[in-house]
Formats: C-alpha cells, structure tokens, sequence
C-alpha cells in the first residue's frame, strides 16, 4: 500500500495535450508528476469528501469481506458503495477484489494524497 500518492488538477483540454505530447514522444512523464489527475478542485472534494474518507478509514481498519459487510459498517447502501467505491478505484485509491459467489471486497490502496495544483498558467 502506498502511503501517498500524488495528485494534479488539469483540464479536460490540458490532460489531453499531455496525453497526445506523451504518445509522439514529445514529453516523458517525470518521476515527480502526479499520478492521479481530478479535473477540478470540485471534483476533487467529491471523491475525497468526509464521508468517504471516514469511509476508507472504516475499509483499511475493519477489512470487510464484501459490500453487505461494508452496508453493516458503514450505515451506506450498497448501490451507493457501489458507485462511490468503484469512482475511488479509477482514481487508484481502492482495488475491489473479486471474492467468493461474486462478492467483491475493496482493499484501501492510498493512505494521503499530495496535491499538485497550478493557480496561474
């Protein structure tokens, strides 16, 4: 598990800029970029909003073995689970992993977050 790990805001039209200079070998990622990108500060906050902080905490502390499990910790429903966790693990902050009779158990893979935000240019 990583301790910490990066993270940027970039617009939709910069990330694409930096995707396209990376694939004509224009631009090499550097080892100091971010490794997850949020489109804006807004979006940021959602996914790393108190209750889902609180949250991961109760995944890292607890480990359940499902999203029923997590329902019974957490108070929250399983379609929200669902999508909230599954939003955390495009951003590199949980793996869902697949269990027995096609349970699913997420496992907390970020403990911080760095950010990296330009304010001007």
């Amino acid at each position: 598990m990583a301790e910490k790990i990066k993270v940027g805001i970039a617009t939709h039209e910069e990330l694409r800029k930096r995707a396209i200079q990376i694939a004509r070998g224009e631009r090499r990622r550097q080892s100091d970029e971010p490794k997850v990108w949020f489109t804006s500060l807004e979006s940021m906050a959602k996914v790393l909003s108190e209750p889902n902080r609180k949250l991961l905490r109760i995944i890292d502390e607890q480990h359940p073995a499902s999203l029923a499990e997590l329902e019974m910790l957490s108070g929250r429903k399983v379609s929200n689970l669902s999508r909230t966790l599954k939003t955390m693990s495009q951003y590199g902050l949980v793996k869902l992993v697949p269990g027995k009779r096609g349970s699913v158990a997420p496992e907390v893979l970020v403990r911080g977050v760095q950010m990296e935000l330009n304010i001007v240019g």
